[in-house]
C-alpha cells in the first residue's frame, strides 16, 4: 500500500529556517572564505613537469568542493524564490550567491588559462597517470575552452561586472514576474491569480475560460513590456559584448560548446524537423474541429480533448507514475519512491509561487528538488514525470568522478523527456477506454507539437533576435513582430491567434546561467525516442544500458555518446528521421481515431 504522499517540499532537511536560516548565513560566509583561499592558491600554482602534479590534484579536489557547495548554496536560494515571490530575503541571498559565483568563476579562470599553458608534452604525460586518465575529456575541455577566451585578467573583469550587469538584469526579471497577477472571474468571484496558476487555465475544457485567461494573460504582460524588453535586450546586449572581445563571430559558439555539440547536428536535426512538419500541421487543424472551432488559438494548444475532465489528485499522480515507471525496469521506481516519500517535490497549487517548473540538484545531500504547479490535469502528470527523470539523472551520476557529473542541458533534458515518455505511452497503451485513450494520446502528440514546433518557435525567435541585436536595441514592437514571425512558421501557419508576448512570458529567454535555453529539449526529446525504442525492444533489462548511457553524460561529446551507446550519427538524417516518425505513428493513429 503507497503512502500518503505531502505535495509540499521539505527544505530544512539542507538548512533549517529558511531564508533567515543561521545555518545558511555560515554555509556562504564559509564559501566566503573557501574561495579566498582558492584565489591565493590559483594565482600561486604553477605546474613545471609531470613529476609535480599532486598540487594540481588538491586543487582539482578543492574546486570540486567549493562547486558542491555553491551548488548546494544556489540550489537553495532557486528553491526559496521559486515558493514564495515575496520573500525578499531570499532574493537579498540570490545576489550574494551570484556575488560569491562571479568570485568561483574568476578563480576557475585563472586556473583554467594556467592549463592551457602547459606545454603539450607535459600536458599528454600527465593525462596517462591514472588520477587524470579518468578526467581527461574534462580536462582536454577545460584547457580548449579557456585557449579560446581572453587573458585571464580581462575574464576576471567580464566575471565582475556581470554580477550587476548580466546577471542583474537576470534577477530583474524575476522580480518582475513575481508581481505580475493575473485578475480571473470564478463562479461570480474575482480573484488575482499568479502567473503559474494562471497558467494552469490553458488546460481548461472550457473554450470561454481558455479565451478570458489568454486576454487577461496578454494584457498583464503588455503592461510590464518595456521592462521586459529593455532587460531581454540589456541580456543580449552584455552577451553579445563579451563574444565581439573574444572574437568569436557565431552567437551560437557558447551554447554549443556548453552542450557538447556539434552546429552540423543542431541544422540537420532541424531541417529534418521542418521536412516533417505537415502531419502536426494537420493534427492542429483535426483539434480544431473536435473543439468546434474554425481554427486554433494560442489559447487551445493545450486544450484537451476527449475525457477533457479527467484529473489525477497529486496522490493519484504519483501512483500513476510509479506504476508506469515500474513497468522499465526496478532502479527508477525506486528512486522515484524516495523522491515522494522524502518530500523532494514542492507541487502545491497556490498563489505566490513562481511559473512553470524545474529540478534542481543538492550536491553536498546526493538529492534534488523538484518544483512545479500541480492541479491535477494529465499535463501535470506528464511534468512531474519529467521533473523526476532529471533527479534520476543526477543520482545514477553520484557513482562517477565528480568532475564527470557535470552534463549539459541536450542530454538533461534526454533523460527527462524518456522519464515523461514511459508514463505517457505507458498511459495510452493501458487506456481503459476509447475515450480515455483519446485525451491521453492527444496529451502525449501536444508534447510532440511543443517540442517540435513551440521550441523551434522560440530557436527562430532568439537566432533572429540576436542577429538584429548586434545593429542595437530591438523595440518592444519589433520583439512581437520577429515573436509572431517565428510562431507562423513553426507552427505551419495552423493558428489563428498568436501569443507575440511569448518573449516577455517565457523565463527561459532570460536565463543567465545558460544560452539558448531552447534546442536542448528538441534534442532530448528526439534523443530520448531512440532511446526508448532500443528499452521497448529490450524490456526491463534495459535500464542498467540507460543507467551507463546516463553516466557518460558528462564526459562525453554527445556525438560521441549517440555512437557509443546507440550506434547512430546524429549529423545525419536518419536518426532524427527515425524519431520524428515515432511522433508521426501517435498523430496517425489520432487520425484514424477522429475520423468522421
Amino acid at each position: 500500500m503507497a503512502h500518503n504522499y505531502e505535495w509540499t517540499w521539505d527544505l530544512d532537511v539542507f538548512f533549517d529556517g529558511g531564508s533567515d536560516s543561521p545555518q545558511f548565513a555560515e554555509h556562504l560566509q564559509s564559501l566566503q572564505s573557501q574561495l579566498t583561499t582558492l584565489e591565493e592558491e590559483v594565482n600561486e600554482w604553477e605546474i613545471l613537469k609531470v613529476s609535480e602534479n599532486s598540487s594540481l590534484l588538491a586543487l582539482l579536489e578543492q574546486i570540486q568542493t567549493i562547486s558542491d557547495n555553491m551548488g548546494q548554496a544556489g540550489a537553495f536560494v532557486s528553491c526559496l524564490q521559486a515558493q514564495n515571490t515575496y520573500d525578499t530575503k531570499a532574493n537579498e541571498l540570490r545576489g550574494i550567491v551570484t556575488t560569491l559565483q562571479a568570485k568561483f568563476e574568476t578563480a576557475l579562470t585563472i586556473f583554467d588559462e594556467k592549463l592551457s599553458s602547459i606545454d603539450e608534452h607535459v600536458w599528454q604525460q600527465l593525462l596517462e597517470k591514472p588520477p587524470f586518465q579518468e578526467i581527461q575529456f574534462v580536462l582536454n575541455e577545460k584547457r580548449k575552452t579557456a585557449a579560446e577566451k581572453l587573458s585571464k585578467e580581462q575574464e576576471a573583469l567580464i566575471h565582475a561586472l556581470s554580477v550587476d550587469g548580466y546577471h542583474g538584469w537576470g534577477e530583474l526579471y524575476d522580480t518582475i514576474v513575481g508581481k505580475i497577477k493575473i485578475p480571473f472571474e470564478e463562479n461570480g468571484e474575482k480573484v488575482e491569480l499568479s502567473v503559474g496558476q494562471a497558467s494552469n487555465k490553458f488546460s481548461s475544457h472550457d473554450p470561454q475560460i481558455r479565451q478570458q485567461i489568454f486576454t487577461a494573460w496578454e494584457e498583464a504582460w503588455d503592461r510590464e513590456s518595456d521592462l521586459l524588453a529593455e532587460t531581454l535586450n540589456h541580456l543580449a546586449g552584455f552577451r553579445l559584448s563579451v563574444y565581439t572581445q573574444r572574437r568569436w563571430d557565431d552567437f551560437l559558439k557558447e551554447a554549443l560548446t556548453y552542450n557538447r555539440m556539434r552546429e552540423e547536428t543542431l541544422n540537420v536535426m532541424w531541417e529534418v524537423i521542418s521536412e516533417n512538419k505537415k502531419p502536426f500541421v494537420e493534427f492542429l487543424k483535426r483539434k480544431a474541429e473536435i473543439l468546434g472551432v474554425d481554427q486554433l488559438g494560442w489559447q487551445d494548444l493545450d486544450a484537451p480533448v476527449g475525457m477533457a475532465n479527467k484529473t489525477y489528485s497529486y496522490q493519484e499522480g504519483a501512483e500513476f507514475i510509479l506504476r508506469h515507471f515500474n513497468e522499465f525496469g526496478d532502479e527508477l521506481p525506486r528512486f522515484t519512491e524516495k523522491a515522494f516519500e522524502d518530500r523532494w517535490i514542492e507541487a502545491e497549487d497556490r498563489p505566490g509561487k513562481r511559473p512553470g517548473g524545474f529540478c534542481t540538484s543538492f550536491p553536498n545531500s546526493g538529492q534534488s528538488r523538484i518544483f512545479m504547479t500541480y492541479s491535477g490535469t494529465p499535463a501535470n502528470v506528464s511534468t512531474l514525470a519529467h521533473e523526476l527523470g532529471h533527479a534520476f539523472h543526477s543520482y545514477v551520476l553520484k557513482q562517477e568522478e565528480p568532475l564527470n557529473r557535470n552534463y549539459a542541458m541536450n542530454v538533461a533534458e534526454t533523460a527527462s523527456t524518456f522519464a515523461e515518455m514511459i508514463v505517457a505511452d505507458a498511459s495510452v497503451k493501458n487506456a481503459q477506454n476509447e475515450e480515455e485513450k483519446l485525451a491521453l494520446l492527444e496529451d502525449k502528440i501536444q508534447r510532440s507539437v511543443a517540442l517540435l514546433m513551440n521550441i523551434q518557435a522560440r530557436f527562430l525567435f532568439e537566432t533572429r533576435f540576436y542577429e538584429e541585436r548586434k545593429n542595437g536595441v530591438v523595440s518592444k514592437n519589433r520583439l512581437n513582430e520577429l515573436m509572431v514571425q517565428a510562431q507562423k512558421e513553426a507552427y505551419g501557419d495552423a493558428l489563428k491567434q498568436y501569443h507575440p508576448l511569448f518573449w516577455g512570458s517565457k523565463l527561459h529567454f532570460f536565463i543567465t546561467g545558460v544560452p539558448f535555453y531552447n534546442f536542448p529539449y528538441t534534442f532530448g526529446y528526439l534523443f530520448s525516442l531512440g532511446i526508448y525504442a532500443k528499452a521497448i525492444k529490450e524490456g526491463k533489462g534495459y535500464e542498467q544500458k540507460y543507467i551507463s548511457l546516463l553516466q557518460d553524460t558528462g564526459s562525453m561529446m554527445v556525438e560521441d555518446l549517440a555512437k557509443k551507446h546507440l550506434d547512430v550519427d546524429l549529423t545525419q538524417k536518419e536518426f532524427w528521421e527515425e524519431g520524428i516518425q515515432l511522433c508521426i505513428q501517435d498523430v496517425e493513429e489520432f487520425m484514424k481515431m477522429t475520423q468522421k
